[in-house]
């Protein structure tokens, strides 16, 4: 169960509109690295995950990522919404226009919509790989979103968003380092079921199979 709180994670006033900035900033929305794919990628792979510590992370963090798909979308609104019609087929958004005037779409930066990119395997290693990639796909974005813009009201969300991604990175890194530990098969009887044609208990002197 989710509890909402009537505010956003961080103050969002944007006084200048800014429609070329509203057409780059939506792929944070909407697009492969975008927060929107993020908070559903989590909310998916918890419940796969082996323990509580897992589920509730990824719970934690997915939801988070909700908190900051509504960051995005008003950052998005207040860039666009004094902008007239001329101004709209100006900054080529005109093809939105035509299909959602000046609502929100999710999309990437060059208009494709939004499409689940993301897999959930049900191996808790091989997605928290993923999580741990898309967290740093996520942070480059930012940082490139940032050097096309020079209003500090815009910087300012994008710096601290920029920054959750490190921190997100950091807590799936700690969690795949303790299950890799803990979880990951090492040359068991059942490896040697799975596994018949090959000789597992003899893999360990090569190094490319040494975990």
């Amino acid at each position: 169960m989710f509890k909402y709180v009537k505010k956003l994670q961080y103050p969002i006033n944007i006084k200048k509109k800014d429609l070329r900035m509203a057409k780059y900033l939506v792929t944070q929305y909407g697009g492969p690295n975008g927060e929107l794919g993020a908070a559903l990628r989590y909310l998916n792979q918890r419940l796969t995950m082996p323990d509580d510590k897992g589920k509730a992370l990824l719970n934690d963090i997915g939801t988070e990522e909700l908190g900051h798909v509504e960051m995005l979308e008003t950052m998005i609104y207040q860039l666009m919404k004094d902008a007239t019609l001329e101004e709209i087929k100006e900054a080529g958004l005109d093809a939105h226009y035509a299909e959602h005037a000046k609502a929100l779409f999710p999309t990437d930066a060059n208009g494709v919509p939004f499409a689940a990119t993301f897999s959930t395997t049900g191996d808790a290693l091989a997605d928290l790989s993923e999580d741990m990639a898309a967290e740093q796909k996520a942070r480059a974005v930012y940082e490139n979103l940032i050097d096309l813009t020079d209003d500090p009201d815009v910087i300012g969300p994008l710096l601290w968003l920029r920054q959750r991604e490190i921190v997100h990175y950091a807590r799936f890194k700690e969690l795949f380092e303790e299950y890799e530990k803990k979880y990951q098969k090492r040359n068991t009887p059942q490896d040697k079921f799975l596994y018949p044609n090959v000789d597992i208990y003899q893999l360990d002197q090569y190094p490319y199979y040494r975990w």
